[in-house]
């Protein structure tokens, strides 16, 4: 490294619901493995739904092997599992998916929202250790928005007031499992899961670092980011499926797809973005290992059960034990970051 380089280096985590527990295993053994807190050497930390909230776990100085006891202690509380009904002409049906297409969402907010409380209490974003960048969407004035901490590099005055329990609700609502998230400190807006538009949010990160800090006259000469997915399913499906499809024919998949199709199109782009960036960005994604046809129905959003959980350990072990071996991660997780933040 020459000697007037300064990395600013940034965490992004994708979206995935109770697949979570994927990436903060994959971070619960690089900690164990370097012995250190992700929050420490991090500038930044982004996260789409899951993400955020696991990004917002980290920046609160939550070590990974306790987020991962909470997505095991907790999933089942907040995807409680749903009866199966018989209805005419559709026949047996889970009633949860029921739920999804005429009761108003598959999901209560009471069992995500006590979970998220006992693990943030009263905290807020002002209380974070890293810069944080969480999507979302706000269906009150019909625009994504980036919850962040306010840096003074942004002038920024908006946020550090939240709970990050309502910036978890506000990323994690995700359209037909849970209700949308009403914040009383932004006067009442609605928001939905960062996930319709960033499940994948590191170009989110990439920008706000871009506009900030890294470049000509900035603190900060080059980017390092480590983007971390989710499990995903993406084996395909034979041609020949149905063409007219609807709700009930979509199901899950309609907002997998659209998560899936969103981080895949972002790791394209970061892949290609050093070849016409004038900034040197270090890019290094941790993607989803592969899933058999057999495994998928335990590899959805909000199947929450032992045996979900320990595929997903299995996953990330696998995973894990290939990455932490690779020199740009041990230098993530082996240098402190730099930019601090006071909370005084």
């Amino acid at each position: 490294m020459a000697m007037d380089e300064k990395t600013f280096k940034i965490l992004s985590i994708d979206g995935g619901g109770i697949k979570g527990l994927y990436s903060a295993a994959i971070l619960k053994r690089l900690e164990a493995k370097f012995n250190c807190l992700t929050s420490d050497h991090f500038d930044m930390i982004c996260g789409t739904s899951t993400g955020g909230l696991i990004a917002l776990a980290l920046t609160s100085k939550i070590a990974a092997s306790e987020i991962c006891q909470f997505y095991e202690e907790k999933g089942e509380i907040i995807f409680p599992k749903q009866s199966v009904i018989t209805l005419p002409y559709w026949g047996k049906i889970d009633f949860g998916f029921f739920k999804q297409i005429a009761k108003g969402g598959k999901y209560k907010q009471d069992g995500l929202k006590k979970s998220l409380i006992e693990i943030f209490g009263d905290r807020k974003i002002k209380d974070a250790n890293n810069l944080l960048c969480i999507p979302s969407y706000s269906v009150t004035e019909a625009k994504p928005t980036v919850f962040k901490y306010d840096h003074k590099e942004g002038d920024l005055s908006r946020d550090n007031n939240a709970l990050m329990t309502d910036i978890a609700l506000a990323t994690t609502a995700a359209p037909t499992y849970f209700p949308m998230a009403e914040l009383q400190h932004y006067n009442n807006q609605q928001y939905i899961d960062g996930g319709v538009w960033a499940n994948n949010p590191t170009l989110v990160g990439l920008l706000e670092a871009l506009n900030n800090f890294v470049g000509t006259n900035k603190s900060y000469n080059k980017i390092s980011i480590l983007s971390l997915s989710s499990l995903s399913i993406t084996g395909g499906n034979p041609v020949g499926l149905k063409n007219e499809r609807s709700f009930k024919d979509w199901g899950a998949d309609l907002f997998e797809t659209s998560m899936n199709g969103q981080s895949y199109f972002t790791d394209f782009f970061m892949k290609k973005v050093n070849e016409i960036s004038d900034i040197n960005i270090d890019y290094i994604r941790i993607p989803s290992v592969s899933i058999s046809k057999d495994q998928e129905s335990l590899i959805q959003l909000d199947v929450a059960n032992k045996e979900a959980y320990d595929l997903m350990k299995i996953k990330a072990e696998e995973q894990s034990l290939v990455y932490e071996k690779d020199e740009k991660i041990k230098e993530l997780f082996t240098t402190k970051k730099t930019y601090i933040i006071n909370h005084g």
